[in-house]
């Protein structure tokens, strides 16, 4: 590989000056930033880099917060439901919350939000019948139904920002507690405009302002006991933008008033995982609304100084919606996203701005996300690096990302000469693959696919957080998946079903179980979309479900697209009902060798017309049913591996027509390949952890490479 320089965005760290010029040297960074809890000294700033300083606007300002504690941002937080053992009953607000991160918001403006709901009929008690004792933090309701539950829902000041609350306790800082204060007050937006200045003025140096990220976290409860820390944690929530001065600018601008009862759903909350309503959607539109006319302000101001504006698409990013049309209007130079997954790489690279960013893992920690060591006693930063670029890397042969970086603590990579030389290998082979795709995009397949679920474009590539926070849902499995297929894949939600977006697409996908945003729910009861997918199927299209697809009650099948894929779920209606016999046979050798699925339960065959491939004992796991001149093809469940992988994407060329196999595939599922016609360069990468050999057919002939473990290979065709 040819040595070049650039792409690549280093973290600094005062007292460090000789390491940071000589790591910034080595990995060919052009840019250097800070990171959470470091700086930067002047050697470091006039050594002729690019600087990146990073900033998050709604904390560290904790002199002004304690001067304004009533500026602070707030969620709605609901007890756990208690059982009434007479006609009384008192419950304590704060028992079951972590004290260092909530305090209780009773003000006068916060009180008329709150809530007392008789859980076991789900109905609103009257006002009239509880009262709040102040001192004891408690709310006594009176006239109720003996062994009745019952709830109470508080509004509350967060008073521990989340990612600081999460790096004293990772790391074990020894710090103050930083707060997070709130823009939608005037008084709060007068006092950031006037910092966004002064900072400006007094960082010359700085090239680019990184903002970590706007204004509202994603939510993150933690609870009292240790022995459940976490109670609830949702990325795409939008639980902490609430407040008394929200709701009631929301019911001015939309004529009815938002209830702690549409945020707090009978105690689960609204998580993404669940199909949206309209007043989930309202509000959504209404923070965003305000996030991007404050946040441009912000922008416009930093532009002013002559700087540019990078966000960093993690953390405080809600309101920032990349994918809701609306994001061009912060007016954004840049966006920057962590990942640890392929599908996030895609996430990034789909945004419409100027550059896309990767800060790569690990992070320069000493102990990983999971608390396991990285750069510490027992920690292997480079098989962990090694582990993340092999899932990083085959999606950046698909879309073109234009920098990596990495975050964190320098100087932590000092006792690692290992990790800094693969480092230096993943930069080179970063800059290289780059500039493949400025030449041209890579060859594709003729199959296009869509992924339907209920977000539709909102949520491309993406579920409601990071792989390790999603595992469970097979869509975030397919989503890493196809984000290193040669495959073009778009997402699309029911209404763009009858929009018409099923003109341009040969594979639909729908997986999740039922209920979910994923498979649908609700959404299945629209006569129109199950008739528009019918057709478009008998027309020659592919219909792929996975776990639960098209799942919903009331009809005379659970899968409403039980009669396209030949497969549906007996809920228990149907256990007196005889099943159709199968033999399970892959004639046409469309799974490969190790794939596997995990069975599901009370699956059956409708008409005993589909052909099972996979199965265990009487319960099918992968079969096609041919509907007119299109298919179904049922998966049991979906996870991603090195099999599995190919077996999708077997499936969906076998669904396109494309055969089993073709240009610029590999013999060996093992490794993978990207071809870039406009450079003549063949990019093919093992996967595993083993040597492997494999051969690629080509226009040109077929070339054979063997590949060392986890490792790159360029080949001129």
């Amino acid at each position: 590989m040819s040595k070049a320089k650039g792409g690549f965005t280093l973290p600094g760290e005062s007292g460090y000056e000789k390491l940071t010029l000589k790591m910034a040297e080595k990995w060919g960074a052009d840019v250097i930033r800070d990171s959470d809890g470091t700086v930067l000294s002047d050697e470091i700033v006039h050594a002729g880099y690019g600087i990146y300083s990073t900033i998050c606007i709604i904390r560290d300002h904790n002199e002004w917060a304690k001067k304004n504690l009533d500026k602070l941002q707030q969620t709605f937080l609901c007890t756990p439901a208690k059982v009434a053992e007479g006609d009384e009953v008192t419950i304590d607000l704060m028992e079951s919350f972590f004290e260092e991160q909530f305090t209780v918001n009773d003000t006068e403006a916060a009180f008329r939000y709150w809530e007392v709901y008789d859980r076991t009929v789900n109905e609103k008690v009257d006002s009239s019948k509880w009262n709040y004792d102040k001192e004891a933090g408690t709310v006594t309701v009176k006239g109720i139904v003996p062994f009745h539950k019952y709830t109470v829902s508080f509004l509350a000041y967060r008073i521990w920002e989340e990612i600081s609350m999460y790096n004293h306790t990772t790391n074990n800082w020894d710090k103050e507690h930083l707060m997070q204060i709130d823009p939608r007050y005037p008084e709060t937006q007068e006092y950031m405009l006037g910092w966004m200045k002064n900072w400006c003025e007094t960082h010359p140096d700085t090239t680019v302002v990184r903002f970590t990220s706007m204004f509202y976290n994603f939510v993150w409860i933690w609870g009292s006991s240790e022995r459940n820390r976490q109670l609830f944690s949702d990325w795409g929530s939008y639980d902490y933008t609430v407040s008394a001065l929200a709701l009631d600018e929301f019911e001015k601008k939309y004529g009815y008033a938002m209830t702690a009862e549409d945020f707090i759903n009978k105690g689960q909350l609204h998580v993404t995982h669940m199909p949206g309503t309209q007043r989930k959607a309202d509000w959504m539109a209404f923070v965003n609304d305000f996030v991007i006319s404050f946040g441009k302000k912000l922008i416009d101001m930093v532009h002013e100084y002559g700087k540019k504006a990078y966000v960093f698409y993690d953390d405080s990013w809600v309101g920032v919606e990349p994918y809701n049309g609306r994001f061009q209007e912060f007016g954004f130079d840049g966006l920057i996203k962590c990942v640890f997954s392929g599908y996030e790489a895609r996430l990034c690279a789909g945004v419409d701005v100027p550059t896309h960013e990767l800060r790569l893992h690990p992070y320069l920690f000493p102990v990983g996300l999971g608390g396991a060591p990285t750069f510490a006693e027992g920690g292997d930063p480079t098989l962990d690096a090694k582990k993340y670029w092999n899932s990083v890397r085959r999606a950046l042969l698909r879309a073109k990302i234009d920098r990596i970086g990495l975050g964190g603590y320098l100087h932590l990579v000092e006792d690692f000469p290992d990790f800094c030389d693969y480092i230096e290998k993943v930069s080179d082979e970063f800059r290289l693959i780059s500039s493949f795709h400025d030449a041209g995009k890579p060859y594709t397949i003729r199959t296009k696919v869509a992924v339907l679920h209920s977000w539709g474009a909102l949520r491309s590539w993406t579920l409601s957080g990071h792989f390790h926070e999603t595992y469970m849902h097979d869509l975030i499995h397919m989503n890493e998946a196809l984000s290193g297929l040669p495959v073009d894949v778009r997402f699309i939600s029911f209404e763009d079903v009858k929009a018409g977006a099923l003109a341009d697409v040969d594979v639909v996908i729908n997986a999740g179980y039922a209920g979910s945003a994923w498979s649908g729910g609700e959404n299945w009861k629209d006569e129109e979309v199950v008739t528009l997918l019918t057709k478009w199927v008998y027309e020659g299209g592919t219909f792929i479900g996975v776990n639960e697809p098209s799942a919903v009650e009331g009809y005379d099948n659970y899968f409403r697209m039980a009669h396209v894929l030949g497969i549906d779920k007996d809920t228990g209606a149907r256990v007196c009902h005889g099943k159709w016999t199968f033999t399970a046979e892959d004639a046409e050798g469309i799974l490969p060798a190790g794939a596997s699925v995990a069975s599901k339960e009370h699956l059956y065959l409708t008409d005993g017309k589909a052909k099972v491939l996979m199965a265990e004992g009487d319960k099918p796991l992968v079969s096609i049913n041919e509907f007119g001149k299109g298919k179904g093809i049922y998966l049991a469940s979906f996870q991603v591996n090195l099999e599995n992988t190919r077996m999708l994407y077997q499936l969906i060329r076998y669904a396109g027509g494309e055969g089993l196999s073709g240009l610029y595939m590999t013999d060996n599922l093992y490794t993978e390949c990207a071809y870039y016609p406009e450079s003549r360069r063949l990019v093919i990468i093992n996967n595993s952890d083993k040597e492997q050999t494999t051969a690629i057919p080509t226009e040109q002939g077929e070339k054979t490479v063997v590949i060392a473990a986890y490792d790159t290979t360029f080949v001129e065709v």
